[in-house]
């Protein structure tokens, strides 16, 4: 399967007739079981910057609510920008399949024109070995790539931190996983920074940090998202994005964890959280390689 490129499965167009509505239509190339959530977070993000045709205004931060399961296909987006102002924006979009219906999801942003002020980072990366030093997914022992959901063939993944969870021959430790991701297509704006919103898809992918407390043997499960928050911190050339995630608490079938991504130059390009509802997955059995 070849590799697909983000920025066009997840590209908007305007309806003219309606003001405020864009569609789209996204590509099966990003499922999991169904689309991944951060994919569809940035389709609505991508009619939400348009929306504010503004290219000095970045993304500083987004809240997603998942409502509903959304398949690939066609898609539209409504959008509501709250306020405009000279330093910042708040903007409300909904994004909903045209095949099913009811609400797909709802995301709330803000946006804002770089200022002057303090600049500090009272985090560090974790000490990892670098992408050069990881190995690579799909090399690692007993995977399956036949079964590998869709959304992986997009990127170069390495595990840095934890244990291949799918295997039975290892110790669980703390709910901690770390994983190098590369997007085989890279996703870059003019100028060659990062496209900002190519960071919420590698920061929905939080669940294997459970299974790393959990250990082997533990009953599989799935954990679909019912939330995501992602902080847009700062830039980077960098192709090679690490993934640091903790996985604080589950309790009474949700769980919770927040990611912090870093660049391989020890910058903190974004963080984020996420509430996961956890499913059991029936006994045909689970996905290989997530």
């Amino acid at each position: 399967m070849e590799p697909s490129d983000l920025a066009r499965d997840t590209a908007v167009t305007r309806l003219e007739s309606a003001p405020g509505w864009f569609t789209a239509h996204l590509s099966p190339a990003w499922d999991f079981r169904t689309p991944s959530g951060g994919v569809l977070m940035t389709v609505a993000m991508r009619a939400m910057r348009a929306e504010l045709g503004d290219p000095d205004f970045r993304p500083v931060s987004a809240n997603t609510h998942f409502c509903s399961p959304v398949p690939a296909g066609p898609l539209e987006i409504r959008v509501e920008v709250l306020r405009h102002g000279k330093a910042a924006a708040q903007v409300r979009a909904q994004l909903s399949s045209t095949k099913v219906p009811g609400p797909g999801l709802e995301v709330s942003a803000t946006f804002g024109r770089d200022r002057d002020g303090v600049h500090l980072l009272d985090s560090a990366p974790p000490d990892v070995p670098g992408p050069a030093d990881a190995p690579p997914m799909e090399r690692l022992a007993g995977i399956d790539l036949e079964h590998r959901p869709a959304f992986f063939q997009n990127f170069d993944t390495r595990l840095a931190q934890g244990h291949a969870w799918w295997g039975s021959d290892w110790t669980p430790g703390e709910a901690r996983i770390a994983r190098w991701f590369r997007y085989l297509v890279p996703q870059t704006l003019p100028g060659g920074l990062l496209d900002p919103l190519a960071l919420p898809p590698i920061a929905d992918t939080m669940p294997p940090a459970l299974h790393q407390k959990l250990g082997p043997g533990h009953a599989p499960f799935h954990a679909p998202s019912l939330d995501l928050t992602v902080h847009f911190l700062e830039d980077t050339r960098s192709p090679w994005l690490l993934t640091a995630v903790h996985a604080r608490h589950a309790r009474a079938g949700f769980a919770s964890a927040d990611v912090e991504i870093w660049d391989d130059e020890r910058r903190l390009v974004a963080f984020a959280t996420q509430t996961m509802m956890l499913r059991r997955i029936p006994p045909s059995g689970p996905l290989v390689g997530a």
